[in-house]
C-alpha cells in the first residue's frame, strides 16, 4: 500500500494507509504515518505532512529521527520554521546513530534564516566548516546564504562562485549562479562561465551548455569577436550532440585558430559522416590532424571515424583510425577499446601476427580493462590454431577461466580446455601473463546482524515506501561493509521487488563474475539470477521448444524483471515487447481486443514474447547468438553482418559485432544462461 501510495499518491491509496496507521499500533503505525508524510510532501501538502510526521513521532520510537527530520523539513517549506527548531535542537544528543546527524545543522540553519536570524544560522553551521559534510554543496550554499544575510557579500560571493564552479551538476550550482547575479560583487568572468559549461557538456547536459554558451555571448559585452565565433561554434557542438544541427548550418561556421577551430573541423567530420561521404570526412580529419594535432577533438575524430568504419566492414580504415588514436592519445579513456579494436580488425584481417602483438600488448598495457577477458580467448585461439603452441594456449585458457571465471569467454575457454583435453604440451607462462589483474573481489557473508538498529530501520524504512533511506540506513551499520550488500537486496526482495533487489547487487561495484561460484554464498547468487514468474516461464518455454534459462536470461537483461518496465523505444514489460509485436502475437493466440497495458501483465508478456523469442529464433535457423543479436538490434542488420560470410565460427561472429550495445547484451544472456544452469540444474 505505502508503495502504492508513494507511485499515485491516489484517494484511495491514501485512505489505505491511514486505515493501516489507525489499526495497527507501534512501529507499523509509525511506518504508516511516515508513508503518508512522505506522500503529503511529494504533493506539496505540508500542513499534512507535519501532522502525519507528528503522529509518527507519537506512535513508535525507532524511526523517531526520521519523524523529527522530515518534520522539520515539512515545516520549512510550509513557512513554519520556528516550528522546525524544536524538532531539530540538540538533534545528535536526541537522536545517536541518526543518518541525518550532519545534515540536521544545515537545515536548522534554513530555520534560522527563515526566521530572519542568519547570526543564529553561522553559528549553527562553524563546527561543520573543516568537516566532510564542509564540502557539500547544501552546507556550502547554506552557509554563503547565512553571510548574504549577514551583511557580508564578499564571502557570500566567494563560497556561491566555489559552488558555481566546482560543483557544477548540483541543484545549488544553478542557484548559486542566480544568486551571483543578484550580488553584483565580482561578478562571474566570461572563462569562469564557458569553465562551468565546460563541465555540463562533459557531463552530456548538451542543452543546458548550450543555453550557458549562449548566454555568455548576448550578455558579455567584454567579449571580442573573436571570443563570440569560439562560443558560436561550441554552441554547435551542442546542437551536433542533441542532432539540432544541420550541415548548411555548420558550412556557416565562422573558422578560428584556437581550439574551437579543432571544434568546427570535428563538427565538419561528423557532418560528413552523417551524410556518408567518407571523403570528405577524412579531409577534415587530416586538416584536423595537421593544425591540432594535440586537441582533445582529433581524439574524437579518429574514434568516431574508427567506428563508422567499422559499421561498414571496412577493417583497414578502422584499424587506420584506431591506431592512430592509440598512438596520439595513449592516456584516453577511449584507448583501451581503441587499441582492442585495432587488434580485433587485423584479426578479423587474419593478420595474425600483428593481430598477436596487439592483443599481447593489450595486456600488458590495459590489464583491468573490460577488454581482457576477449583478448586472453583471442590470444589462445591463434596460439591453439594459428601457431600450434598448445602449450601457451592452455595457459591462456587456464589464466581465463581462474581469473575471469564467469564471463562469456571464460565459457568459451572451458570449451577449448575440453577439446584440448589430449594435449599433453607444456609451456612456460608467457610473460604478459603476469600483467593479468582482475578485479578485487572481498569477502562476503550471508550472516546478518538481526540486532543492529540500522537494519531494523531500514526494514521499516522498506514498509514505508521510504526507499531511497534504505541504503544509506544499512550503510551506517557497523560492518556493513561485508552484509549491507545483502540485506538491502533481501528487503526488496522480501516485498517481490526483484528488479529492485538486482538492480542493488548489480550496481554495487562488487565483481561477482571475478569470484569463484563457490566463495560466494548461494543467497547473493539467487538474489543476482532470480527465477520470479519461473512456472509462467518454464511452460511458455516449454510451449515454443525454447531453453527456459534462455528467456529468464533474456529477461534480466531485458528488464531486470520489472514487469513495469517501460523503455523509450515503447517497449514494454518483462520482455520489452512493442505494442506492434504484442498485438500481431496476441492475434495468433486468438485474441482480437489486445492492448498495449496488457503487455504489463507478466504472464500475458511471458506468453507473446516466448512466442514471439520462437519465430526469431526460427528465422536464424535455431542459433541462439543470431537470435539474440536479432532481438535486440533488430533482423535487418544481423542479416547484412551475415552476409559477410568469413567467420570462422559464431564466437567470432558475436566479437565482431559492430554495435557495442548488442555484442554485450549477446554475451551476457549467453553469460546468464550458463550461471541458471548452474544455479538451478533442474527445472
Amino acid at each position: 500500500m505505502a508503495q502504492q501510495l508513494a507511485a499515485t499518491r491516489s484517494a484511495a491509496a491514501y485512505t489505505g494507509v491511514t486505515n493501516y496507521a489507525h489499526t495497527h499500533p507501534g512501529e507499523p503505525a509509525a511506518a504508516a504515518y511516515l508513508a503518508l508524510g512522505h506522500a503529503n510532501m511529494l504533493d506539496h501538502h505540508f500542513a499534512e505532512a507535519s501532522a502525519d510526521f507528528s503522529a509518527a513521532n507519537t506512535h513508535g520510537s525507532a524511526l523517531d529521527d526520521y519523524a523529527d527530520y522530515l518534520g522539520a523539513q515539512a515545516q520549512l517549506q510550509a513557512g513554519h520554521g520556528a516550528a522546525a527548531f524544536a524538532l531539530l535542537n540538540n538533534f545528535a544528543q536526541r537522536h545517536p546513530g541518526s543518518i541525518f546527524i550532519a545534515d540536521a545543522p544545515i537545515l536548522l540553519a534554513n530555520a534560522y534564516m527563515q526566521q530572519g536570524d542568519p547570526q543564529s544560522a553561522l553559528r549553527v553551521l562553524a563546527p561543520l566548516t573543516n568537516t566532510e559534510q564542509g564540502s557539500h554543496s547544501d552546507f556550502l550554499y547554506a552557509l554563503a546564504r547565512a553571510n548574504q544575510l549577514s551583511g557580508n557579500p564578499a564571502e557570500a560571493a566567494r563560497l556561491y562562485r566555489q559552488i558555481y564552479l566546482t560543483q557544477p551538476l548540483t541543484n545549488e550550482a544553478a542557484q548559486s549562479r542566480t544568486q551571483l547575479d543578484q550580488l553584483k560583487v565580482a561578478p562571474l568572468t566570461a572563462a569562469e562561465r564557458k569553465s562551468h559549461a565546460d563541465q555540463l557538456f562533459l557531463a552530456h547536459r548538451y542543452a543546458d551548455a548550450e543555453d550557458e554558451y549562449s548566454a555568455i555571448s548576448r550578455n558579455d559585452s567584454s567579449l571580442n569577436s573573436a571570443d563570440r565565433d569560439a562560443l558560436e561554434i561550441y554552441m554547435a557542438v551542442c546542437e551536433l550532440k542533441t542532432k539540432k544541427l544541420s550541415g548548411r548550418d555548420a558550412d556557416k561556421l565562422p573558422e578560428t585558430t584556437d581550439d574551437s577551430g579543432a571544434a568546427r573541423l570535428y563538427i565538419l567530420a561528423e557532418i560528413a559522416r552523417n551524410d556518408n561521404d567518407e571523403t570528405l570526412q577524412h579531409q577534415y580529419i587530416d586538416t584536423l590532424s595537421t593544425q591540432f594535432p594535440h586537441s582533445h577533438w582529433l581524439e574524437e575524430a579518429l574514434y568516431s571515424a574508427g567506428n563508422m568504419y567499422l559499421l561498414k566492414h571496412d577493417y583497414a580504415h578502422a584499424t587506420s583510425s584506431y591506431s592512430a588514436l592509440v598512438m596520439l592519445f595513449p592516456t584516453s579513456a577511449y584507448a583501451p577499446s581503441a587499441h582492442w579494436r585495432a587488434a580485433w580488425m587485423n584479426y578479423r584481417l587474419r593478420i595474425y601476427p600483428e593481430a598477436a602483438r596487439l592483443m599481447d600488448e593489450q595486456i600488458q598495457t590495459y590489464p583491468g580493462g573490460q577488454e581482457i577477458p576477449g583478448a586472453l580467448y583471442w590470444r589462445a585461439r591463434m596460439f591453439e590454431e594459428e601457431e600450434h603452441n598448445y602449450g601457451q594456449a592452455l595457459n591462456y585458457y587456464h589464466v581465463l577461466v581462474n581469473d575471469y571465471p564467469n564471463y562469456y569467454y571464460a565459457i568459451l575457454a572451458r570449451q577449448r580446455l575440453i577439446a584440448l583435453a589430449g594435449q599433453t604440451a607444456t609451456a612456460p607462462p608467457a610473460p604478459f601473463l603476469a600483467y593479468v589483474h582482475p578485479p578485487e573481489t572481498v569477502p562476503l557473508t550471508d550472516v546478518l546482524p538481526e540486532n543492529d538498529i540500522h537494519l531494523i530501520k531500514a526494514r521499516l524504512l522498506a514498509n514505508a515506501a521510504l526507499n531511497e533511506y534504505i541504503a544509506p540506513e544499512i550503510q551506517a551499520g557497523a560492518g556493513a561493509a561485508t552484509w549491507g550488500l545483502l540485506a538491502q537486496a533481501e528487503i526488496y526482495a522480501s516485498y517481490g521487488e526483484y528488479f529492485r533487489a538486482l538492480e542493488t547487487m548489480k550496481h554495487s561495484n562488487l565483481h561477482f563474475f571475478n569470484y569463484d561460484r563457490d566463495d560466494v554464498p548461494a543467497a547473493y547468487w539467487h538474489l543476482l539470477f532470480p527465477q520470479p514468474y519461473w512456472t509462467d516461464i518454464v511452460a511458455n518455454s516449454e510451449k515454443n521448444q525454447l531453453d527456459p534459462y534462455l528467456v529468464a536470461s533474456l529477461i534480466r537483461q531485458e528488464s531486470e524483471f520489472n514487469p513495469g518496465a517501460l523503455s523509450r523505444a515503447n517497449a514494454y514489460g518483462l520482455m520489452q515487447l512493442l505494442p506492434s509485436v504484442g498485438k500481431s502475437e496476441s492475434r495468433h493466440e486468438g485474441n482480437r481486443h489486445f492492448t498495449a497495458s496488457q503487455l504489463l501483465d507478466p504472464p500475458t508478456n511471458i506468453e507473446l514474447g516466448t512466442a514471439n523469442l520462437k519465430q526469431v529464433l526460427d528465422r536464424f535457423g535455431g542459433q541462439p547468438e543470431y537470435t539474440l543479436a536479432a532481438y535486440n538490434a533488430g533482423d535487418t542488420p544481423v542479416r547484412l553482418w551475415l552476409a559477410a560470410n568469413d567467420y570462422k565460427d559464431v564466437p567470432e561472429f558475436v566479437e565482431s559485432i559492430p554495435f557495442t550495445e548488442t555484442r554485450d547484451y549477446v554475451q551476457a544472456i549467453l553469460r546468464n544462461r550458463e550461471m541458471y544452469r548452474q544455479l538451478y540444474p533442474t527445472h
